[in-house]
């Protein structure tokens, strides 16, 4: 089963039906109304064998509420996204696991109707394996969905948004590995950086390199933070708070200081200082 993509000019609409070239009619089933007469179309079969039409059209741009204040987003594992604020992280859901049960009856049932040899298989095996990627694709659109979900209303109430620029290629090679694949952890942080854009917010990636390591009270650096140590004390000023939480408002103060590192605010001069540690 493939994913098949084709782009289209030279169409019509009529009746709520597609009319492309050489008398060809397709009905569709509409999302939503159309906001101007469409320049283009592109038509989507996934690995399901359903259609997609995704049409492009000129439309008015609605401008974004004001907002002030803003957040630093860190990502992870456990927490898909922490923020600054409690009410903005984005909760591991784990979709593909709630459905673990069902998807391990449907690829054992797929396992057991292979022949074993190459060619076309049985319409019993296609019928599992199309039962497998249905489970599949719903988990990963219920993901999609919470990402959206959870972007915008971050993008609506803030005015910068600071986000890891998250690497997850690291995680493919360790155990956590399945759980960091559910999460689509690059996929959430990529939506937001999207929406944010879009709403003329002020989006700024923060590097990852010690964010986890450095003290959001006083900027001042642990020698050792190993995986497994999920609080964060300060060596320095006794500071204590969550791993995760702590690396969101350290984000969040080097975007404020506009930079995109650490090691830039570490270094800055310009900080005042007070009992000899950066006030940030």
């Amino acid at each position: 089963m493939l994913s098949l993509q084709y782009t289209l000019r030279g169409f019509s609409i009529r009746d709520g039906r597609l009319l492309l070239p050489k008398g060809v009619s397709i009905p569709v089933v509409w999302s939503r109304e159309l906001p101007s007469d469409p320049s283009s179309v592109r038509i989507t079969r996934d690995n399901l064998g359903h259609w997609y039409a995704s049409f492009v059209v000129r439309r008015e741009l609605e401008s974004a509420p004001v907002a002030h204040g803003g957040v630093g987003i860190d990502g992870g594992v456990r927490v898909t996204a922490t923020a600054t604020d409690t009410r903005f992280d984005l909760p591991f859901l784990g979709r593909r696991k709630r459905s673990a049960a069902e998807l391990a009856k449907a690829q054992r049932r797929m396992a057991r109707r292979h022949s074993g040899k190459r060619g076309p298989q049985s319409r019993g095996y296609q019928r599992a394996a199309r039962q497998v990627a249905k489970l599949h694709k719903k988990a990963a659109r219920q993901t999609r969905h919470d990402s959206r979900v959870w972007a915008k209303r971050v993008v609506a109430e803030h005015g910068l948004i600071a986000v890891e620029d998250f690497r997850p290629k690291f995680l493919a090679k360790s155990t956590m590995a399945r759980k960091a694949a559910d999460a689509a952890i690059g996929a959430a942080l990529r939506e937001l950086i999207e929406r944010g854009m879009r709403a003329g917010r002020k989006v700024v990636l923060v590097q990852p390199a010690y964010t986890s390591m450095t003290c959001s009270h006083c900027f001042a650096r642990a020698k050792r933070l190993e995986l497994r140590e999920r609080i964060f004390r300060c060596p320095d000023c006794g500071f204590t708070a969550g791993r995760d939480r702590n690396a969101a408002r350290v984000i969040l103060v080097v975007a404020e200081r506009g930079h995109n590192s650490v090691e830039d605010v570490r270094q800055a001069g310009h900080l005042p200082q007070v009992g000899g540690s950066v006030a940030v």
